[in-house]
């Protein structure tokens, strides 16, 4: 791969941000309809997710679907992941990202069955080119999360041969995309 991470970033970013809001949904319901019929999904309870931000592929369809629902706050450098249901209140967080109520009920790994993953891009060995922060990459480098089925969500364009990574990079158990599920 020729060019760094950030470069990388930058240029992906801008493809996903120059998407017409018509193709990005269209791209984003056709990911949820591969996730929706995927037998992760469909043998999990308790599913969690990220609300949609920079034109990351918009899941909200699913989230009316019959699963608990489990969304994160950024607390420190960690993630922490809440129960919400639609409808209830949000809040901008620390990154300008919706969160739920830090009142809501917390999820622990315990409960959790599969893990969406939002993704700049992701590659087929599996590993995630997120902004940066690397608040997944720690979270899923605990072994009780670690355990836990994880599935990137990227669109068709930002799925590579490969990624440049580094060893506290956390691969992913599949990736999802408008065309495809692939596992790891």
């Amino acid at each position: 791969m020729s060019l760094g991470k950030v470069e990388l970033r930058l240029k992906l970013l801008q493809q996903r941000e120059s998407l017409e809001p018509r193709v990005w949904q269209e791209k984003s319901n056709q990911i949820c309809s591969i996730l929706a019929t995927s037998s992760l999904m469909q043998k999990s309870k308790t599913i969690l997710a990220y609300f949609s931000t920079r034109f990351e592929p918009d899941l909200s369809s699913l989230f009316s679907l019959d699963y608990q629902w489990g969304f994160p706050r950024c607390v420190g450098k960690s993630l922490e992941w809440h129960l919400w249901k639609p409808g209830e209140k949000l809040e901008i967080g620390r990154y300008g990202l919706l969160e739920p109520s830090p009142n809501a009920p917390i999820l622990t790994s315990s409960l959790v069955d599969l893990i969406l993953v939002p993704s700049v891009a992701c590659d087929y060995q599996g590993y995630r080119l997120g902004y940066g922060g690397g608040f997944y990459d720690r979270l899923l480098a605990v072994p009780v999360w670690s355990s836990i089925p994880t599935i990137g969500i990227t669109f068709d364009f930002a799925l590579l041969p490969q990624l440049p990574y580094q060893e506290w990079d956390q691969p992913l158990k599949a990736i999802c995309t408008n065309n495809q599920l692939l596992f790891t």
